[in-house]
């Protein structure tokens, strides 16, 4: 026991050795200190803001080569590498008053830099901008991106659709770990709660090469609630209030960073009741009841920093059927589903002279029911995922930065219920990837190979026969990929990207073993144990022209998909439900994104943003592809203002979306009319002696329009979406 002790003392005195430290200061061209500039370290996140006097100072900053990024809103965005093997740099800047927007760190790739120097083209958007723009759930801000759409089954649960893709294709990334929780089903929501997000990051296209299997269609990355500033508290409060489902939602946060430690803690309580269409009827049953609880516990120095996150979310959402009896206001009615969700996720750095090694850990645990009334759990299936993710940075040679890396994951699914949508099973997977990056002049070339091998077994359950038998399967799936980007800037204002990759998904387990009647679905759904790997090869091309006050993107992709999975209706009928069942047959996809951002001078207060969005998807055989999202062009005219000096930082704006036909369909599919919709919001900072607050209000659907969603699960009932739905949010900060 002594010997264990003494080591302890000798392995927190190693942590806690002389830190490296990086300080400054930060004027104006007219050489006036500017206050509260963001000096943000990307390497380990750490960030600090100017004093009075322009200056800063940040302890512990990464041994090596770090990146150092400096912004001011109003003012130039400035980047610097240098190397810190030193116990103490000094580093002045000079910003000049600019019009410029800020050019995010993208954390999603393998080089974690900024936009303007990444070769693959990935879209950032904040919750609070999200938020402000008056989306009402974290997906249907997501959806606002565009390429980005959302399957949704009512007002509370909803699946994130990238360029046509969607399931077990898009693989979603929450505290730097992979999220899973039975993500195969329509009627599965996404199972994260915006309160104690910072940002979601879209890569739209293969992403296999970092991620493995499933990343076929792309990956969204949500980055978490930063840590304090070093030797800081803060306590925030976020209200937000819904008219139309008079629903409301709270969040607690207090996060301090005492010395090398850090810790947050955030509490959220969000519920609805059921929605109201325009002519005024609720639809019953679409009411949910979210708690959701995220811990942060952090540590750095020079040489090492961990981040360990536990984030609890428990949604009881109402599932909308007919023939219910409506009662009660908010608690969900049967059927309904009951879903726990647990993440732990632990990210470590290790930094050396001029290499480092990142190394991350979850745990993720999902306790689905679903209840068909108060002494029926029809379902319940509880899965437990545990994954690592290891990379190795080597040292820089010649401008080349290089990584190799492993991933792997271990699941096990258990069933408790009466019925089975999947078998009792244990996945195992196992990835190796080399990626190398190079840079010359205003060029990037990035490259890498990836080999994948993932194992299912399946255990017997039932009767052979017999509806809900399922056999038991060993499956073995593997794959190499490749990806390779090119980036340059073509002018000062114009950069252009092209991407070439590869990526693969192994069929998931109902695909491979339903037999059965998927209650979500209403259908009876027979899996196929004989399906191969979807294996898919994309080209992405982007070109930016980028101004002071105007700028232009245009985005197009083919991806074309290689035995690509998909249920169908046959001719039978099974205790009067249609039989669907999986087949294979070779796809392709393509399409793409256009938009303007135009800010003229004089006017810099008044923004005008216009995208539009396509995407078109069929199989070799001349069939649609299902759940493709229609055409839309998204308008949004924005102006900001300060009305006085205890009103600061206001904007109002306008948003036009109009969403086209859908004639294009598969073949259990139907078609759906064009519609517009029109928001409005407004909002700003209010300020009473040294305190703040942020307010914003916004009015979804404001015309009351009468619409369905293509993408809609109510669809096929003739269940119109959400009417007008005006959102009073309040930001407290203390």
């Amino acid at each position: 026991m002594k010997k264990i002790f003494l080591y302890m003392l000798l392995l927190v005195a190693g942590l806690n050795y002389a830190q490296n430290t990086l300080k400054g200061k930060i004027t104006s061209t007219s050489n006036t200190p500017l206050q509260n500039v963001a000096i943000h370290i990307i390497e380990n996140n750490l960030y600090t803001e100017t004093d009075d006097n322009g200056l800063y100072t940040i302890t512990n900053i990464p041994k090596g080569n770090i990146t150092i990024v400096v912004y001011l809103y109003g003012y130039e965005q400035k980047t610097e590498k240098i190397n810190s093997n030193q116990k103490e740099v000094t580093l002045d800047f000079t910003l000049a008053e600019k019009e410029q927007h800020l050019d995010e760190i993208v954390v999603s790739t393998s080089f974690n830099k900024i936009q303007s120097q990444n070769v693959m083209k990935v879209e950032h958007q904040t919750v609070k901008q999200m938020q402000e723009n008056g989306a009402a759930s974290l997906i249907e801000g997501i959806a606002s991106i565009a390429g980005v759409n959302q399957v949704s089954t009512g007002a509370s649960i909803g699946k994130p659709v990238i360029r046509g893709l969607s399931g077990n294709r898009i693989l979603v990334y929450a505290q730097g770990v992979r999220l899973e929780n039975q993500q195969f089903g329509e009627e599965h929501g996404l199972g994260l709660s915006a309160s104690g997000i910072e940002s979601v990051e879209v890569i739209k296209g293969p992403a296999s090469l970092l991620y493995g299997s499933d990343a076929i269609g792309g990956v969204l990355y949500f980055n978490p609630e930063k840590f304090a500033q070093s030797n800081t508290f803060a306590t925030n409060v976020n209200q937000q209030f819904y008219s139309n489902t008079q629903g409301t939602n709270t969040s607690f946060g207090f996060k301090a960073s005492p010395n090398n430690w850090k810790l947050l803690v955030r509490a959220n309580y969000n519920s609805h009741a059921d929605y109201k269409i325009p002519n005024g009827e609720r639809i019953i049953n679409t009411r949910s009841i979210e708690k959701d609880l995220k811990y942060g516990l952090g540590y750095a120095n020079s040489h090492f920093s961990t981040d360990f996150r536990y984030n609890y979310n428990n949604l009881d959402l109402g599932l909308p059927e007919e023939e219910i009896e409506t009662s009660g206001f908010r608690t969900p009615l049967y059927p309904k589903q009951n879903i726990d969700n647990h993440i732990l996720s632990l990210s470590n750095k290790f930094f050396f002279k001029n290499s480092k090694i990142e190394a991350d850990f979850g745990y993720i645990f999902n306790n689905r029911k679903e209840l068909e009334d108060i002494e029926e759990i029809a379902l319940h299936m509880k899965l437990k995922t545990v994954n690592y993710n290891l990379k190795y940075y080597l040292p820089k040679w010649n401008n080349i930065e290089t990584i190799i890396g492993t991933q792997g994951m271990h699941q096990t699914n258990t069933n408790f219920g009466e019925e089975l949508l999947i078998p009792d099973a244990t996945v195992n997977d196992y990835g190796f990837f080399l990626n190398s990056n190079y840079e010359w002049n205003k060029n990037a070339l990035q490259i890498g190979i990836r080999y994948d091998k993932r194992n299912i077994l399946t255990s017997a359950h039932g009767e052979e026969g017999e509806e809900g038998y399922f056999s038991p399967i060993d499956k073995r799936f593997q794959s190499f990929n490749f990806a390779l980007g090119y980036k340059t800037n073509i002018t000062d204002k114009i950069i252009s990207r092209i991407n070439v990759a590869s990526g693969f998904r192994a069929p998931n387990l109902a695909e491979l073993t339903s037999n059965g009647v998927h209650e979500g679905s209403n259908r009876y759904e027979i899996g196929n144990s004989n399906l191969k790997n979807e294996q898919n090869f994309q080209v992405d091309v982007n070109i930016e022209y980028n101004t002071e006050h105007f700028e232009f993107f245009i985005n197009g992709f083919y991806n074309h998909i290689s035995n690509y999975i998909y249920i169908s209706p046959t001719s039978a009928i099974i205790d009067g439900n249609d039989v669907y069942e999986y087949l294979q047959n070779n796809a392709s996809l393509f399409g793409g994104e256009a938009g303007i951002h135009f800010h003229p001078h004089p006017l810099d207060w008044l923004h005008l943003r216009s995208s539009f969005e396509t995407v078109s998807g069929k199989q070799e055989n001349g069939n649609y592809l299902p759940l493709i999202p229609a055409n839309q062009i998204k308008n949004n005219i924005r102006t900001e203002f300060q009305i006085s000096e205890w009103f600061t930082k206001n904007y109002c704006f306008a948003q036009i979306n109009y969403t086209f036909n859908q004639n294009n369909v598969s073949t259990f599919e139907t078609r759906t009319l064009d519609y517009t919709l029109v928001n409005l919001g407004f909002g700003g900072t209010i300020k009473i002696n040294k305190n703040s607050f942020g307010i914003y209000l916004n009015a979804n659907n404001i015309l009351d329009k009468t619409y369905i969603a293509h993408l809609s699960r109510l669809k096929n009932d003739g269940i119109p979406n959400m009417g007008r739905n005006i959102i009073l949010g309040l930001n407290f900060d203390f």
